[in-house]
């Protein structure tokens, strides 16, 4: 260990890679922990990526990424939102993990804080402190549908605040800020001199209402760096594909910092991207259907099971289980759903404090695969009542 950097000598494996550990445990392991899909990417995206491979696309591309992606993006939010932007305002990344790394690294000087609001995913917290940052939590409560409290966010800065990760749909809970609190958000930040650092992974999966990226609220483009992902919205997860957008010099500082990294984005995966989007109102709406009748048939589930509930659904893919009823920690359930009913999910505890007493459900398999963990975890002595 003597040649580890000491920022990482006590570094302990997050619950969420944890249970990559278990999914083969079991042979009829029905795995419901990590977001990733099991619809495949859309066959004629495939296709057209494969065809542009074949004809030479397989080089580097301008480390800002293809002109013709950053285009299509730029378009995508001038139908979709009503929002102008230039492609000097756009920069491809290797998903939108690697985007927020990036983000940061441009952003914090030491012990610059962060406001994370709880619970949180889980790569935030170690996200900002590679890049030298303080993380500061801001819990949010069922009962109040884990949405921010616009005082509590008041109280959580200070003169060393730099910005606020804000994430919606949310991962793990599902909440969905509306544009009300949205506003209420971007006037404290207008007013304190804070960056949003808007986290748009989630955008297809409102259930009720339609997003509105906080970017395109009053005064809040200057201060908003937005970054998206085709990993969820287009379920290609593997293609490891993202974007940023911000003002044009946080653009050009971010590209100086991602030419010592991966200087740009897989040419195959932009290509893959280009056409996800030219294929979007044919390609998005069976996933979205397909996860509004997964979510609410676990939520159906769930509310017939005793010792546990959840609140109604809004947003995400995601259902956050309130299993306090049962007397154990997170980790207790979580490990003895595994082991009786042979279902991987994750504690609440890998989305920080504020996840004591859930565990998080992915409902990434079918109805019927859905059914049949239900069937098992129903079947518990634990949730018998």
């Amino acid at each position: 260990m003597k040649y580890i950097s000491k920022r990482y000598l006590n570094k302990a494996i997050t619950p969420m890679a944890e249970s990559m550990n278990h999914t083969r445990k079991y042979e009829d392991l029905i795995d419901l922990s990590l977001g990733d899909h099991d619809i495949n990417t859309d066959i004629r995206i495939i296709d057209k990526a494969f065809e542009d491979a074949r004809n030479g696309h397989t080089h580097y591309t301008n480390s800002l990424g293809y002109l013709e992606l950053r285009e299509k993006i730029c378009d995508y939010y001038k139908d979709k939102y009503s929002y102008s932007l230039d492609t000097k305002e756009c920069m491809i990344t290797t998903s939108g993990c690697h985007a927020m790394y990036l983000v940061l690294e441009a952003l914090l000087d030491d012990g610059d804080e962060v406001i994370i609001h709880e619970p949180y995913f889980t790569p935030y917290k170690e996200q900002v402190e590679i890049t030298r940052g303080k993380p500061v939590f801001l819990k949010t409560y069922e009962e109040d549908e884990f949405k921010i409290n616009i005082d509590k966010l008041k109280e959580s800065m200070t003169h060393n605040t730099k910005a606020i990760i804000l994430n919606t749909p949310n991962n793990p809970t599902g909440a969905c800020f509306d544009k009300e609190i949205l506003q209420e958000i971007a006037n404290v930040c207008i007013e304190k001199d804070i960056v949003v650092i808007a986290d748009d992974i989630y955008t297809l999966f409102m259930y009720e209402d339609e997003f509105i990226p906080i970017t395109t609220l009053e005064k809040m483009r200057e201060r908003t760096i937005t970054i998206g992902s085709f990993s969820k919205d287009y379920a290609m997860t593997g293609w490891r594909i993202g974007y940023i957008l911000a003002p044009s010099y946080v653009i050009q500082t971010i590209r100086s910092i991602n030419e010592n990294s991966v200087f740009t984005a897989p040419s195959i995966s932009q290509r893959a991207a280009i056409h996800a989007l030219s294929m979007r109102n044919q390609v998005q709406p069976p996933i979205k259907d397909e996860y509004k009748n997964r979510i609410y048939y676990a939520y159906d589930r769930i509310k017939s099971i005793p010792n546990i509930s959840v609140i109604k659904p809004k947003g995400s893919i995601y259902l956050f289980v309130n299993i306090k009823k049962t007397g154990l920690t997170s980790k207790e359930v979580v490990d003895r759903i595994l082991n009786e009913a042979h279902v991987l999910t994750i504690p609440g505890e890998a989305f920080g404090e504020s996840g004591s007493g859930y565990i998080r459900i992915a409902v990434t398999q079918n109805i019927d695969r859905l059914k049949e963990a239900f069937d098992r975890i129903s079947a518990m002595d634990i949730f018998l009542g």
